[in-house]
């Protein structure tokens, strides 16, 4: 059964970006750049007529397609470390996004997902990884950057069980509407006024 999850996908420049922080890491297992992608909500093993249920619930979800920037890396499991990410700059179209997601899914009656949401890119699963090796390498590429992303749509993945995760794979996508209006391209009144004469 596959395991579900709702995700973005990093295109092509951010995940070569992305892939010149491999290396340099004892005991990582790098994750392979075609797997890239940043997880929305994580759903789990889903029987065939939920994941149904959950496609179309998700076609509901009518929000603009926004800007993202990978930024910043970091690592989870404190003094036991297990895995090293990249990182997002604030967003607050990602954040409405994935708490519409997560909204549905609970409507839908699938437990919450106990972890906070914490937008990031995987880069690498670590195995025994030592505190200090796992510092050295944050700390020497702590200043990272990618150029922005328009991210255009959302997608639902699956993943079968797997050492190191993947291979990912597309089941579904739903496109995000046109641009946010910047507050610089509202027109004002005066212009409302011009228009309609």
């Amino acid at each position: 059964m596959p395991r579900l999850f709702t995700a973005l996908e990093i295109p092509r420049d951010a995940a070569l970006s992305l892939s010149l922080l491999r290396g340099g890491l004892p005991g990582a297992r790098w994750i392979d750049v075609e797997n890239y992608h940043l997880t929305l909500r994580f759903i789990g093993d889903v029987e065939g007529h939920v994941a149904d249920e959950i496609a179309n619930a998700l076609d509901r979800v009518d929000r603009p397609s926004f800007q993202l920037t990978l930024a910043g890396v970091g690592a989870f499991g404190g003094k036991k470390p297990h895995a090293v990410w990249a990182g997002v700059s604030a967003s607050p179209d990602l954040t409405a996004l994935q708490g519409e997601i997560d909204r549905i899914c609970q409507r839908l009656g699938l437990p919450a997902d106990p972890r906070k949401f914490s937008p990031h890119v995987t880069l690498a699963r670590l195995r025994n990884g030592s505190p200090l090796d796992v510092a050295q390498y944050l700390s020497a590429r702590g200043n990272f950057a990618a150029l922005p992303f328009r991210v255009g749509r959302f997608v639902l993945m699956s993943s079968r069980d797997s050492v190191g995760g993947g291979p990912y794979i597309v089941e579904e996508a739903w496109p995000l509407v046109g641009e946010a209006l910047a507050p610089s391209r509202i027109a004002s009144a005066s212009d409302a006024s011009r228009i309609m004469r």
